[in-house]
This record gives structure tokens, C-alpha cells and sequence, in this order.
């Protein structure tokens, strides 16, 4: 491993590691998303509190955070395993930010974001598996745990090389959603369709 690939790996740590769900929080004046909602910092918690727009920038922002680290790494040529490892990295920070005590998101648009630069075809897909299962079961952790499960699969017949790092994210995120299993086991996850019938 080179120098350059440790300091982008630190880089990406620490920007992964900016809650864009608590900062736009904060400027829209709206509670903070690890205390209200489902307790998650993240874009979906932010539509709940806050509507569309707080929502979709927390969105872009956590998706830039795994896309800007990852597209510079691969313009300063670093070897494909290591951009995975760049991707991990921004995923990890979003997940234990260093500057929001460790209490961070599960990552699923940081890692998506990170896989743009270097599988556009394989992060479309990601998309179109997510929409699609949250069309039907409008259930958006269910359809967060569809995807990155089917996203190894994605990887080994798209990009092959980034199978690894994909698993390793992929196990990531769906650590991070062990609450939401077991909610979805026991038939108790909110769905949006369940709120909006009330």
C-alpha cells in the first residue's frame, strides 16, 4: 500500500465521518435525527421529520461523501482492491463518524455513492433493485437489505475485481440494520404506506 493510498483512505474516513442528516437538521432548524424519528441520521429519517427537501440533500450530500474520495482515487490511479478498501473507508465514517461521537447512518447512500465512479452500470442497477422493492413493499429498510444483498452478485458479474470490497460493504450494511431484521421478523418495521393511511 502506498502513501497515497493511506492518506485517501484516511481522507475518505473523514469525510464519510460529516453527518449531512445532523448538520441539515441543524440549519433547517428541525430535531436532531439521532434523537427523533427512528433515531437514524439519515435521509429517510430526515424525510420523516423534515419533508423532501432537508431529505434529498441529505441524500446528495451522503452520497457525495462516498463518490468524491472514490473518483479522486481513481483519477490518482489507484489499484481497484484499494478503492474498494477507499469505499469501505467512507462507508465505516459514515457509519462511526469521528465527529459526531461515533453515532452515525447505515451508509446505504454513502456506498452507493461510491460506487459511481468506478460501476455506473452496477450502481443503476443498485438504484432499480432498491426503487423497485420499495415500490412494492414501500418498506425502505427491507428494500436497503434486498439491495446490498444482491449487490456482491451485481459486482461479481459486473466489475468482478470490486467483489471483495462490495461483500465487505455489503456485510457493513447490513450489520448496521440488525434492528431493522428484527422488526421485519416480527412484522413491527414502519412502512410508508402505513403512515400514510393513518
Amino acid at each position: 500500500m502506498t502513501a497515497l493510498t493511506l492518506l485517501m483512505i484516511i481522507t475518505a474516513y473523514l469525510l464519510g465521518s460529516i453527518s449531512s442528516a445532523v448538520l441539515i437538521c441543524k440549519l433547517w432548524g428541525l430535531p436532531d435525527p439521532r434523537r427523533d424519528g427512528s433515531g437514524n441520521p439519515g435521509a429517510t429519517n430526515v424525510y420523516r421529520i423534515g419533508g423532501k427537501l432537508p431529505a434529498f440533500l441529505t441524500l446528495w450530500f451522503d452520497v457525495l461523501k462516498g463518490m468524491v474520495p472514490v473518483w479522486a482515487s481513481y483519477f490518482f490511479g489507484i489499484e481497484p482492491f484499494f478503492l474498494g478498501l477507499i469505499a469501505v473507508a467512507a462507508c465505516l465514517g459514515h457509519i462511526f463518524p469521528l465527529y459526531f461521537n461515533f453515532r452515525g447512518g447505515k451508509a446505504v447512500a454513502t456506498a452507493l455513492g461510491a460506487m459511481f465512479p468506478v460501476a455506473w452500470e452496477m450502481a443503476l442497477l443498485l438504484i432499480a433493485t432498491w426503487l423497485l422493492v420499495f415500490r412494492i413493499s414501500r418498506v425502505s429498510s427491507l428494500a436497503a437489505l434486498v439491495t446490498v444483498s444482491l449487490a456482491p452478485f451485481y459486482a461479481f458479474w459486473i466489475k468482478p475485481q470490486y467483489t471483495v470490497p462490495v461483500i465487505m460493504i455489503s456485510v457493513l450494511i447490513v450489520w448496521r440494520h440488525q434492528a431493522n431484521i428484527v422488526r421485519l421478523g416480527s412484522g413491527q418495521e414502519s412502512s410508508f404506506r402505513r403512515r400514510n393511511q393513518k
